[in-house]
C-alpha cells in the first residue's frame, strides 16, 4: 500500500442477483419523480485490486460535509441522494470523485505493486457473492418478504464473516421491520451486534424497541450509544428517536429537550429534512403537552420549512397540521389545508403510487375534509365531499373509507332533510359492511400464509446459523483440541437458546396474530350487527307513521335517530358503560312499547347496590333478546303482557341482567312463523353468540348467557334470558 505509484480504478456493480427485468424497472420508478430527492444508504467496499485485501480507515465524503470510514474489512455505508458527490481519500492514493447514480453498491479497487496467491481470489469472489445476495435481500425487502430472507439465508450459506454475520442479521432487523415483526427485529438486531457492533444497528435496536412499545429500554439503548462516535445525521437521528420514546413515555419535558438539541445539530450542519421533521415533532410534543400556543408555532415553522422541499413532503406536513387544527377546532384552516393537500396529491399520483395506507390517499383526504366541512356545520360542501371520497374509495378498491365515508354521507343527508337519500346510503354502508368483512376474512387467511412462510425462512436461517457455528467449532476442535472442545459446547448452548428465543418470539407473534383476528372478527360482527338492528328498528319506523298522526311519528323518528345516532357511536367499541347501554336500551324499549302499547307493559329494575359505573358491557348485547320477547313473544300474546328488565348484584364483582316476558314461548312462537320465516337463520341471535363467544377467549369469560323457559300461565310458556356479567 505504500508503494510510490498506485493505480486506482473505481467502478460500479450494476447487475442485482436473480432480479428481472420488470423488477430493475420498479426500482426505477420508485426513485422517479419526487422519490429523487430522497436520501438512500450507499454501501461499498475498498480493496488492493490483486491480493483483494480490504482496506480500511478509508475516508469516505458526501458533497464534502457528510463523513465514513471504512471498517476493518474496507466497507462502508453513507447516506446520499442521486447526484450526490461522493469523495474516497487516504493518504495512499490521490482523491477519487464520484457522482451517485443510483443505490447500487460501489466498489473501489487500487492496484498494488505485489500479487499473491489465487487464495485470495476465492475470498473476493466469496466476497462478492455475498454482496449480490445482500443486495438482492434488500431490493426485495419491500416487496417480498419470504424471498428477502431467502436471499439473506442464501448469503448467509456462504463462508461468511462475523462481520458478515452482522450485515446480514442487520437486514433481517431492516425487513422485519418494515413488515412490522417488531419482535422479530430486534432479536435480529442483537444478534447483529454480537457479531460485530456498530452504531447503524444500534440506532435501529432502540428504534426497533420504540415501536415495540417498550419506551424504557428504547430511551435505556438510544443513551447506551456513544455520541462521539456519530456523524451528525445519526446524532439527529438519535435525539428524534430519543425524543419520540420519552413522548411515549409521556415524559413531555424531556421529549421537547430532546427533540431541541436534535434541531440545533440540524440547523448548525444544515441537515434540511430534520430541520423540517423536528420542528414537527416539537409542534407534536407540546400539542400532547396541552401547550396549543407554541404548537402552533413549531407547526407553522415546519409548514414553511416542508413547503421548500419536495412535494410530497410538503403535503404530509400539511396534513399534520391539518389534523392539529382539527383537535383545536380551527376548522377553517383545516379546511383549507386539505384542500391544498387534495390538489398536490393528484399532481403526487401522475408520479407515483399511493398505498391505501396511506394517510396521502385522495379517498382519505376528501373523507377528512368532508368531515371538516360536517364539523364546521356546513352541509352543503360536507355532502359533495363525503362522495368524492366514496367514489375515490371505489377506485382504489378500499372499503375501510368507503364504510366510513358512507355512514358519514348518511347522516349528513339526514341532517340536511334529505331522509330518502339519506337511507339509500344507509343500505350501501350495509352493504359495504358485508363486502369489508368477506375482504377481512381473506386477509386473516394471507396474514396467516404470509407468517409461515415467515417461520420457514427464519427456521432456516436459524438453521444454517446454528450449522455454521457448528461447523467453525469442529474446524477449531482440529487445531486445539481442548480449547475446542468448550467452543463446542458453547456453541451448541448458544444454538440452543437461539432455538428458544426464536421460538418464544414466534409463539409470542402468533399469539399476537389470534388476538387480532380475534379483533377483526369481532369488529366485522359488530359491523355486522348494526345495519341488522337499525333495519329492524326502521321497519317499526315505517309502521308506525303509517298507522299514527304526524306529531306523534315526528316524536318517534326523533327518538329513533337519537338511538340510531348513539348505537352507529358505539359500533368500534368492544365494551361500553353499563350505564350508556341501560339509556340506549330504556329509549329502544319506549320506542317498542310506543308501537305495541296495547300489547305489553315493561319495567327496568336496576339494584341500588350496583355501581353501574364500574361495569362495562359489549354494546348492543341485551337489545336482540328484548327484541325477540317483543317481536316473537310479546305482540301474539292474546291479553296483555309484560316485560321486566331486572339488574341485580351477585357478588361484588359480579351482576345478573334478567330479561323476562310472560309471552307466548319460543314453541308456540315457531309453529306461528311463515314457510318463508323458518328458512332464514335469525342472523341477531347467531351474531350475538359469536360475539360472546370471541369476548370470552379474549377475556376470560367476563359474559355468560343462558336462557329457559317459564310457565306464565296455562296456555302460554314465557322466556327468560339471563345475562351474568364480570367486572375487570
Amino acid at each position: 500500500m505504500k508503494s510510490n505509484r498506485l493505480y486506482i480504478l473505481l467502478f460500479c456493480v450494476f447487475s442485482l442477483f436473480g432480479l428481472s427485468n420488470a423488477q430493475n424497472e420498479t426500482l426505477t420508478k420508485e426513485k422517479s419523480g419526487n422519490d429523487a430527492d430522497a436520501f438512500f444508504m450507499i454501501r461499498g467496499s475498498v480493496y488492493e485490486k490483486e491480493t483483494y485485501e480490504p482496506v480500511s480507515k478509508v475516508n469516505v465524503l458526501i458533497n464534502g460535509s457528510k463523513y465514513t470510514t471504512t471498517d476493518s474489512n474496507g466497507k462502508f455505508s453513507i447516506r446520499a441522494r442521486i447526484g450526490d458527490q461522493l469523495i474516497v481519500t487516504h493518504s495512499s492514493f490521490e482523491p477519487i470523485y464520484y457522482t451517485i447514480k443510483s443505490n447500487d453498491r460501489i466498489y473501489i479497487e487500487v492496484l498494488p505493486e505485489q500479487l499473491k496467491s489465487s487464495k485470495r481470489s476465492k475470498s473476493f469472489e466469496s466476497m462478492k457473492k455475498f454482496n449480490s445476495l445482500i443486495d438482492s435481500a434488500d431490493a426485495y425487502l419491500k416487496k417480498d418478504a419470504a424471498r428477502s430472507l431467502k436471499f439473506v439465508g442464501d448469503a448467509l450459506n456462504v463462508n461468511t464473516s462475523t462481520t458478515q454475520s452482522a450485515e446480514a442479521h442487520e437486514l433481517i432487523g431492516d425487513i422485519y421491520i418494515f413488515w412490522k415483526q417488531y419482535d422479530l427485529a430486534i432479536s435480529a438486531y442483537k444478534i447483529s451486534l454480537q457479531n460485530y457492533s456498530t452504531n447503524s444497528a444500534r440506532l435501529k435496536l432502540a428504534s426497533a424497541y420504540l415501536k415495540n412499545e417498550d419506551y424504557e429500554k428504547s430511551i435505556e439503548a438510544y443513551n447506551g450509544i456513544d455520541q462521539d462516535s456519530l456523524s451528525n445525521y445519526e446524532k439527529t437521528i438519535l435525539f428524534e428517536g430519543l425524543g419520540d420514546a420519552y413522548l411515549k413515555a409521556k415524559n413531555f419535558d424531556e421529549s421537547v429537550k430532546t427533540y431541541q438539541k436534535g434541531l440545533i445539530i440540524a440547523k448548525e450542519h444544515l441537515i434540511t429534512p430534520k430541520i423540517t421533521d423536528l420542528n414537527s415533532k416539537i409542534a407534536q410534543a407540546y400539542n400532547v403537552q396541552g401547550d396549543k400556543i407554541k404548537a402552533k408555532g413549531f407547526f407553522d415553522n415546519s409548514l414553511n420549512l416542508a413547503s421548500k422541499e419536495n412535494k410530497k413532503r410538503a403535503v404530509e406536513e400539511q396534513i399534520k397540521v391539518a389534523e392539529f387544527n382539527s383537535v383545536i377546532e380551527d376548522y377553517d384552516n383545516e379546511i383549507e389545508l386539505r384542500k391544498q393537500a387534495i390538489e398536490s396529491i393528484e399532481d403526487i399520483e401522475l408520479d407515483s403510487l399511493i398505498p391505501n395506507e396511506s394517510s396521502l390517499s385522495p379517498q382519505k383526504q376528501n373523507y377528512k375534509l368532508g368531515n371538516a366541512y360536517l364539523l364546521n356545520n356546513d352541509l352543503k360542501n360536507a355532502i359533495p365531499s363525503f362522495k368524492k371520497s366514496i367514489e375515490e374509495a371505489d377506485r382504489k378498491e378500499d372499503l375501510d373509507v368507503k364504510k366510513d365515508a358512507t355512514r358519514k354521507l348518511s347522516e349528513a343527508l339526514i341532517d340536511a332533510g334529505n331522509a330518502e337519500e339519506g337511507l339509500k346510503w344507509l343500505n350501501e354502508y350495509k352493504k359495504t359492511v358485508d363486502e369489508l368483512y368477506a375482504k377481512k376474512v381473506q386477509e386473516i387467511s394471507q396474514a396467516a400464509r404470509f407468517s409461515r412462510n415467515l417461520a420457514e425462512q427464519q427456521n432456516r436461517i436459524t438453521s444454517l446459523e446454528s450449522d455454521r457455528e457448528l461447523s467453525r467449532s469442529k474446524y477449531e476442535l482440529t487445531q486445539v483440541r481442548n480449547k475446542g472442545q468448550q467452543i463446542i459446547i458453547y456453541s451448541l448452548i448458544s444454538g440452543l437458546v437461539l432455538l428458544l428465543i426464536t421460538g418464544f418470539f414466534m409463539f409470542k407473534y402468533i399469539r399476537q396474530q389470534r388476538f387480532a383476528n380475534n379483533l377483526l372478527a369481532l369488529k366485522s360482527l359488530r359491523s355486522q350487527m348494526n345495519p341488522h338492528f337499525i333495519f329492524n328498528a326502521l321497519n317499526s319506523v315505517n309502521s308506525f307513521i303509517a298507522t299514527n298522526d304526524e306529531r306523534t311519528a315526528n316524536k318517534y323518528l326523533s327518538d329513533f335517530s337519537y338511538l340510531m345516532r348513539s348505537v352507529l357511536e358505539n359500533s368500534e367499541e368492544d365494551f361500553i358503560p353499563l350505564k350508556k347501554e341501560i339509556e340506549l336500551l330504556s329509549l329502544y324499549t319506549k320506542l317498542e312499547h310506543f308501537r305495541f302499547q296495547d300489547k305489553f307493559e315493561y319495567t327496568i329494575d336496576v339494584d341500588e347496590q350496583i355501581n353501574i359505573d364500574e361495569f362495562l358491557i359489549p354494546p348492543m348485547l341485551l337489545q336482540p333478546y328484548i327484541e325477540n320477547a317483543v317481536w316473537h313473544g310479546l305482540r301474539y300474546k292474546e291479553e296483555k303482557g309484560h316485560l321486566n328488565i331486572t339488574l341485580k348484584s351477585k357478588s361484588k364483582n359480579e351482576i345478573t341482567i334478567a330479561i323476562t316476558d310472560d309471552g307466548i314461548g319460543r314453541k308456540r312462537s315457531k309453529t306461528l312463523k311463515t314457510a318463508n320465516q323458518k328458512k332464514q337463520k335469525s342472523k341477531g341471535m347467531n351474531n350475538i353468540q359469536e360475539r360472546v363467544a370471541i369476548l370470552n377467549k379474549m377475556y376470560k369469560d367476563k359474559v355468560d348467557v343462558s336462557i329457559e323457559d317459564f310457565r306464565s300461565s296455562e296456555e302460554d310458556t314465557g322466556t327468560k334470558v339471563i345475562v351474568t356479567l364480570k367486572k375487570d
